[in-house]
């Protein structure tokens, strides 16, 4: 199965708060779309590793992407090697993405710049004919490198160098995210209730979400937008591509 966009995050809620509006608008477009998670996310104070992996697969298919993925590294102490790095490749290789969504170059959580440079990297090695990996049943992987990598923004406000309307599928993202019942503020989910608030548990942090979307959205004219950055110049071949 050929993929136009791999969307990778090294939680598995990271996607979907940070850049499944962008998704949603290609999948909307016909584009293919698959999930890639680095790790099960298992030290977060809420929920469990098997509670998160329940609500990705049941927000993998709201969303409609079409494979999500799980690399089972180890949350928080994974580390930049090369297992991990052809862990990566593997994945790059099999689904032969054009573009790659990553996490944030920089942010409050040490995982995500750690995951981009990870991630980042393991698109280019993917590109090296002398790095060898197989597939599942033992056949050498052809090599494939990305068009792009984008690095969505996450928790702090960095100075996007792009943004994507979402204005349309804002609401769905906001579905998107709730599937995390264990994660986020939802009236309904009683069982939660006596774990440990976080900073993204509390109903403060819905408003957060809506407000942030609208700010970067103000600048471009969109009523949300979700926001990117490049470690690479990108380049158009029509100045009609830019708004």
């Amino acid at each position: 199965m050929k993929l136009d966009i791999l969307a990778i995050g090294v939680h598995p809620d990271d996607v979907e708060l940070s850049s499944s509006g962008t998704v949603l608008r290609h999948i909307a477009q016909g584009k293919a779309v698959g999930l890639l998670d680095l790790t099960r996310g298992e030290l977060g104070t809420r929920g469990t590793a098997e509670i998160r992996a329940r609500e990705a697969a049941e927000s993998a298919a709201l969303m409609g992407a079409l494979v999500r993925v799980n690399l089972d590294m180890a949350d928080g102490l994974f580390q930049y090697n090369p297992e991990n790095i052809h862990k990566i490749i593997q994945v790059i290789r099999t689904y032969q993405p054009e573009i790659v969504l990553a996490n944030a170059l920089d942010d409050r959580h040490p995982d995500h710049g750690r995951a981009a440079k990870l991630c980042a990297d393991a698109c280019f090695y993917a590109g090296l004919a002398k790095i060898e990996t197989f597939d599942s049943t033992g056949n050498p992987q052809e090599r494939w490198r990305p068009k792009a990598v984008y690095h969505y923004i996450q928790d702090r406000n960095l100075q996007p160098d792009f943004v994507v309307d979402i204005s349309d599928y804002f609401e769905k993202k906001m579905e998107l995210i709730l599937t995390f019942r264990s994660q986020f503020y939802l009236p309904s989910a009683d069982e939660y209730s006596q774990e440990l608030s976080t900073p993204i548990s509390g109903e403060d942090f819905m408003a957060f979400m809506r407000a942030k979307a609208r700010s970067y959205g103000r600048d471009a004219g969109f009523t949300y937008a979700e926001a990117f950055n490049v470690a690479r110049t990108p380049g158009v071949l029509n100045l009609f591509d830019l708004v």
